[in-house]
């Protein structure tokens, strides 16, 4: 089936008690044994709940995976999957990602010895020479949180499959309806699902997906041990979600391509950072491994009169339309300046070298009207000169 068709039925059945459609909310924490040990496939609900269940089977379904996890949140999928590794392990990271990611690595991970070396990953010469005899998992976003810049996940995977080393890939800005990283050689990929899967802004959670058994076994077992898992309802309205996904994703990137040109006329702005700007440096890659460039853009704002953290503040409180938030992948058009926000946790040396300063302001592009978006921006640049 094509995957608009997967989204709305992978995993699902009418429930053959009631015959209903959509599949119930169980919020049973423990279930019916016919003798100790025999049970119908669920025992208690931290091990397993036919809503999480058929929530991962959807979710799985949509990245071409065997196999799909479901977690509290994305920072527990990346925190669960990174506990498969031991100390005195290795893991290379792309120097642009999340805050979350970063300060889980840097400041979770460390002290218990699992060192990293973050990378740009658009040099793929770079990418290799930080390889170790003790590395043992490579992690990349692409696109990047949130500089967009764009990695070659087929050849990435090459070279970590040469050396025997297992990549994943956090694919919470393209989601699948962009790219599937399991079909470019991926082991894993993780999901915030707060985000665009879910799509309205009410739900926390986080997705693993593997075709991958040995490491599926490992984080199913540490998903089970450490119980960051998420509520039967949080599950599904995620599921719920996922049935517009295809639908959304269109939206989102169709407005964010108009703003994105937009923006780049603009004498306000100093630069745009969106994977389908011609002058975007990995252009040519993006045709290649992604349908549509997405709905995230990030720019540098010009200072005008006074500084560029004045100016960009000002831009931000002048705003109706777009809601200055953290988080991304809503309906609703979110915005937000990462140097204070999320990535806040990142050092200011290291923001400063990835050009995360105070003049650069990510937008989520949501599903309003085009016009209206493009016309509360023009407002609020007017206001803050």
């Amino acid at each position: 089936m094509k995957i608009e068709t997967l989204a709305i039925h992978a995993g699902q059945h009418p429930d053959p008690t009631s015959g209903a459609v959509m599949t119930p909310i169980v919020l049973s924490s423990t279930f019916a044994q016919d003798g100790p040990g025999h049970h119908k496939g669920y025992d208690y609900s931290r091990s397993g709940n036919p809503t999480r269940g058929t929530l991962e089977a959807c979710a799985a379904a949509l990245e071409g995976a065997r196999h799909g996890l479901a977690f509290a949140s994305g920072c527990a999928a990346t925190t669960t999957i990174l506990h498969t590794l031991s100390p005195g392990d290795h893991v290379i990271c792309g120097d642009d990602v999340y805050g979350g990611t970063f300060r889980i690595i840097d400041k979770v991970m460390k002290p218990m010895g699992i060192t990293a070396t973050f990378v740009d990953m658009t040099d793929l010469a770079l990418t290799e020479a930080a390889f170790r005899p003790e590395t043992k998992m490579v992690w990349l976003e692409t696109p990047s949180n949130p500089m967009l810049k764009v990695f070659d996940i087929e050849r990435v995977c090459a070279i970590a499959s040469r050396k025997g080393v297992p990549v994943v890939v956090d694919n919470t800005f393209a989601t699948p309806m962009i790219q599937q990283p399991l079909g470019l050689g991926a082991t894993a990929v993780v999901h915030s699902s707060t985000k665009y899967l879910n799509g309205h802004s009410d739900v926390v959670g986080g997705l693993v997906m593997s075709n991958d058994d040995e490491l599926v076994q490992k984080v199913r077992f540490l998903q089970n041990a450490m119980g960051a898992v998420p509520s039967p309802f949080d599950c599904f309205l995620v599921l719920r979600g996922l049935k517009t996904l295809p639908v959304r994703m269109d939206r989102h990137a169709a407005n964010a391509q108009i703003i994105a040109g937009w923006l780049h006329r603009n004498p306000d702005v100093a630069r745009v950072y969106y994977p389908g700007n011609e002058d975007h440096p990995q252009r040519e890659l993006i045709r290649r491994q992604m349908k549509t460039p997405g709905g995230m853009i990030s720019f540098v704002i010009k200072g005008a009169s006074g500084t560029v953290a004045e100016r960009s503040q000002r831009f931000l409180a002048d705003l109706k339309v777009f809601t200055c938030a953290e988080s991304l992948g809503g309906v609703e058009s979110l915005i937000e300046l990462p140097a204070v926000m999320t990535h806040a946790s990142v050092p200011a040396e290291t923001r400063a070298l990835l050009g995360i300063d105070d003049g650069l302001i990510r937008i989520s592009v949501g599903l309003e009207s085009v016009d209206d978006l493009i016309g509360d921006l023009d407002h609020a640049f007017s206001a803050s000169r």
